[in-house]
């Protein structure tokens, strides 16, 4: 292979100038694909994309209900986290949308995106970013159990 194929001094290799194209904490039901196309880039090789969805268990007990809520200061940290992935990364596009409010099995609680120029940069990246998101935005679980008793977890 020439050496041409190894060297990487194409603008579209780094990160974008303003990779950050959708964060929100809504109410409203959350698009797969609304995330996914807010992070086309035409130089982006790799896009990762990474659902929550509710699921009917945790910890080993049925979960009857479950609602989340947000502080008001939510998506500003969200944009600190997101800022901060894309800081930490050659991200050409980033997108995070968070569900708040009562949920039901099989509804999707958050969807992230990112696109990188390479996909383990995007694989870290996305991984980073729902993973912040998860311990730092001050978003809360509030969850009904199937046996009467509940817990709030969250950030």
């Amino acid at each position: 292979m020439d050496d041409m194929a190894h060297t990487y001094d194409h603008p579209g290799e780094g990160a974008a100038a303003d990779p950050i194209r959708l964060l929100a904490v809504r109410e409203t039901p959350l698009s797969v694909d609304e995330v996914f196309g807010a992070v086309g880039d035409a130089a982006a090789g790799g896009t990762a994309l990474f659902v929550g969805t509710v699921r009917n268990h945790d910890g080993g007990a049925d979960v009857g209900a479950l609602g989340y809520s947000a502080h008001p200061s939510a998506e500003a940290e969200l944009r600190r986290v997101a800022e901060k992935v894309a800081a930490d990364f050659p991200v050409r596009a980033l997108a995070a949308v968070h569900r708040v409010g009562d949920l039901v099995v099989g509804d999707l609680a958050v969807v992230v995106a990112v696109s990188c120029p390479h996909r383990a940069e995007a694989f870290a990246a996305c991984r980073r970013l729902i993973d912040d998101l998860k311990s730092e935005v001050p978003i809360w679980k509030h969850q009904t159990f199937a046996d009467g008793t509940e817990e709030w977890v969250g950030a």
